[in-house]
């Protein structure tokens, strides 16, 4: 064999030796952390202190009080979402907690224009009334994703008597640019919604990722500002 041939054979071999190898590579399981997709596991009743040290949460106790009392309706009880709407709309003041390893991540989220009519920025009363354009308070169950005018949305079904024509009102999880950081940055608040909670446009695969149909959205106001 020639020195050119021999180069190419060496060359050739070496080649599938480290295609040999990517592929082994690539077969192993991945042992890095898992992506944040929803999981159905036990709920292991605790509060770690981290999350009992959020403004929060006051509304997070009265969220997991929901879920037993409304047990019946939630087969995954690992996370929730709890909506603090004592808290300013240019606040990030949903929290999706997970309720076994205490991990919060938080987001902006719209008021209805009917609880807000100054446009003050701040939610001042709920309705569960139709045309009301307010948003409504008590605990809600994730329903289907679908495509609507909004983008990729979720269905809510109203639990309690105050927020118990949600449905029919086609209350919703949606993106909006008005619930935008730059909204938040330009006007010192987010916009208005006609009651659904409205979350910024890129952040929805997240939320409704983590959320999923059958979990829990509690939304509250427990101070008196």
């Amino acid at each position: 064999m020639d020195r050119r041939n021999f180069t190419k054979f060496a060359l050739s071999g070496l080649a599938f030796s480290f295609l040999s190898d990517s592929m082994g590579r690539a077969a192993l399981p991945v042992t890095g952390p898992e992506p944040a997709t929803p999981a159905s596991v036990p709920t292991v009743p605790a509060t770690p202190r981290a999350v009992a040290q959020k403004p929060y949460a006051a509304l997070l106790e009265r969220a997991k009080a929901a879920l037993d009392n409304h047990a019946h309706h939630f087969e995954l009880r690992d996370r929730v979402a709890i909506v603090d709407f004592d808290a300013p709309s240019k606040n990030p003041r949903m929290h999706i907690v997970d309720l076994v390893g205490g991990q919060t991540s938080s987001y902006l989220v719209s008021h209805g224009r009917g609880s807000d009519p100054a446009h003050s920025g701040w939610l001042h009363s709920f309705s569960n009334e139709f045309n009301s354009l307010a948003s409504s308070s008590g605990a809600f169950k994730t329903g289907d994703m679908y495509f609507g005018q909004h983008g990729r949305s979720m269905r809510l079904l109203g639990l309690d008597p105050q927020n118990s024509n949600a449905e029919q009102r086609a209350i919703v999880v949606h993106g909006a640019d008005y619930v935008s950081e730059d909204h938040v940055a330009a006007w010192g608040k987010c916009g208005r919604s006609e009651g659904c909670f409205a979350v910024a446009p890129h952040i929805v695969p997240q939320v409704l990722g983590l959320l999923g149909p059958g979990r829990m959205l509690y939304a509250d106001k427990i101070g008196n500002g």
